[in-house]
């Protein structure tokens, strides 16, 4: 009788030492635009400086 828990237990223990859990992260891409907006607006900024220039009267 004790050697049927025994074994018992020791299957049990092995069941459960054989079901691991396993974690698995998922990382989706991150789209960053910051340095595009910035150089646009860098680019916007020279040719609204350039055109002020060229026409004056123009404000």
């Amino acid at each position: 009788m004790l050697k049927r828990a025994l074994i018992a237990t020791l299957l049990a223990a092995g069941g459960l030492a054989a079901c691991t859990p396993t974690v698995r992260v998922k990382v989706d891409p991150i789209n960053i635009y910051a340095k595009l907006d910035a150089d646009v607006r860098v680019r916007l900024d020279k040719e609204v400086q350039t055109l002020i220039q060229q026409n004056p009267n123009l404000f």
